[in-house]
């Protein structure tokens, strides 16, 4: 047990997809888990662990953006042992040739979060990057499977709410889509030494009028969680 996850020593699989939902993370262990049993509830912050395909394989909810987010990336790489996180999350398409529900592979995350900053000191900027052998696994999975993918660099936004980001830049500089997350991710695998990728699905176009519904972000996202599972016991 730690401080905010109610689980003993085994109950985690070396392997966690990572929604920021907790909602998504009870939808994918009743409709994508066997043999599935929960394992925390502290703050309804749901995980569980079941099987896939014979393997076994966690599925916790981290709430929304880097702060939250990394108190249960610590927890469960330091107290449970977690060797591999894959967030399974969503975004807002900035690319013009991104569209509403496609699924993009972030093989790196831009942030203006201070984390970067407080971590390495003014005038290093460091870039955080996607598991290699993740990213190509999950590329190649989606092949096999028929789902289109983009792969590129994700902006992980400080702030949802924030009308003084110059979001055309952004999308001149090549970035795919934003989210709040995936910065904070890659930079604490960096640091504990585990194996991440965020796999994340187009909710909303932050250049047009489409965009998904909470219920539909919850429950049809199936693209994304076929693909990170597939990822998950690919070399297992």
């Amino acid at each position: 047990m730690s401080t905010h996850i109610g689980a003993k020593m085994g109950d985690y699989a070396d392997v966690v997809l990572l929604p920021g939902d907790p909602l998504r993370a009870k939808y994918i262990a009743e409709n994508f888990l066997d043999n599935v049993k929960q394992v925390n509830s502290v703050r309804n912050a749901f995980g569980y662990t079941g099987e896939y395909k014979g393997h076994r394989v966690s599925v916790q909810g981290s709430g929304m953006g880097i702060p939250s987010m990394s108190i249960y990336i610590n927890e469960l790489v330091q107290f449970f042992g977690v060797k591999t996180i894959i967030r399974v999350g969503s975004c807002g398409a900035i690319a013009p040739d991104v569209h509403l529900r496609d699924v993009i592979l972030a093989q790196g995350s831009s942030t203006d979060s201070a984390v970067t900053m407080n971590t390495f000191g003014p005038g290093f900027h460091y870039a955080p990057l996607a598991d290699f052998k993740l990213l190509d696994t999950a590329y190649h999975v989606a092949e096999k499977l028929g789902i289109n993918t983009k792969v590129g660099d994700i902006f992980a936004a400080d702030r949802f709410y924030n009308d003084e980001l110059d979001m055309k830049k952004l999308r001149d500089y090549g970035i795919l889509g934003t989210e709040m997350e995936s910065a904070g991710l890659y930079l604490l695998a960096a640091k504990l030494h585990f194996r991440a990728l965020s796999v994340l699905t187009v909710s909303d176009l932050i250049f047009g009028d489409e965009k998904t519904t909470a219920e539909e972000r919850e429950k049809t996202f199936n693209d994304m969680i076929n693909i990170s599972l597939e990822t998950a016991i690919a070399d297992k």
